[in-house]
């Protein structure tokens, strides 16, 4: 039992190295991969003044770029977009970015980036179950490997983010609990196609659940996962 508290300690601080990164800021973005045709576009905008933000993607890194959506709010600080048609996870996305008195750029293109939450955390479950004897083994085994959301997700810098892109055409509301399912908050009418929660809402790390509901009908219930502060 003590080998298998190291080793959740350890795969902590794993998990923690791993979300330290600091979180891109235009002209820089992010582009990423969360499985299971789930790529994830996002960036921090510091400009004061910005009239548009226009998302495109192509099959070359060159040329051949099309738009798939022009944001609803390009002065919004934390944006990002959920691509659902992409037709694989190698396609090249960029940013047009329109500023103010007529001056626009657009970024790098770059290609979706694999999910370190997946990648680290499924490794852990694995290395986990593989160390385990019998019994613990078995009651481990019953529980299923952690796939992210594709809506809640614990960003790079630690913050909880919550990616609706139709949330103004929606009524979405999210649920809060502890891990033994015990209530903590509830998000109302959520309006804002991305957003971000400080982890001072939920006054310590470690795992949390969350149910997603649009109007009465469960879209998600799922998980995350907040790192400590050390």
């Amino acid at each position: 039992m003590k080998q298998f508290f190291r080793l959740i300690l350890s795969s902590a601080t794993i998990f923690f190295a791993t979300q330290a990164a600091s979180q891109d800021t235009l002209p820089n973005f992010t582009v990423r991969d969360l499985g299971n045709n789930r790529i994830v576009v996002g960036w921090v905008n510091n400009y004061p003044v910005v009239k548009q933000i226009s998302i495109q993607r192509s099959h070359d890194s060159l040329k051949n770029f099309k738009t798939i959506l022009s944001v609803t709010d390009p002065t919004a600080i934390q944006n990002g977009f959920a691509d659902k048609t992409a037709l694989n996870d190698h396609m090249y996305y960029r940013l047009f970015v329109n500023l103010d008195k007529g001056e626009f750029f657009f970024t790098a293109s770059k290609q979706p980036v694999r999910d370190t939450i997946s990648t680290i955390v499924n490794p852990v479950v694995q290395k986990i179950k593989d160390t385990l004897n019998g019994n613990n083994r078995n009651a481990i085994n019953k529980k299923p490997d952690f796939v992210p959301s594709f809506f809640v997700y614990t960003r790079k810098d630690g913050y909880l983010f919550i990616n609706l892109p139709d949330a103004e055409r929606k009524n979405y509301r999210i649920k809060f609990y502890e891990e033994d399912d015990s209530f903590l908050f509830e998000l109302k009418t959520i309006k804002e196609p991305a957003l971000s929660l400080d982890k001072a809402n939920f006054m310590k790390a470690g795992w949390f659940k969350f149910e997603l509901y649009d109007d009465e009908k469960l879209v998600e219930k799922n998980r995350f996962y907040l790192p400590r502060e050390f």
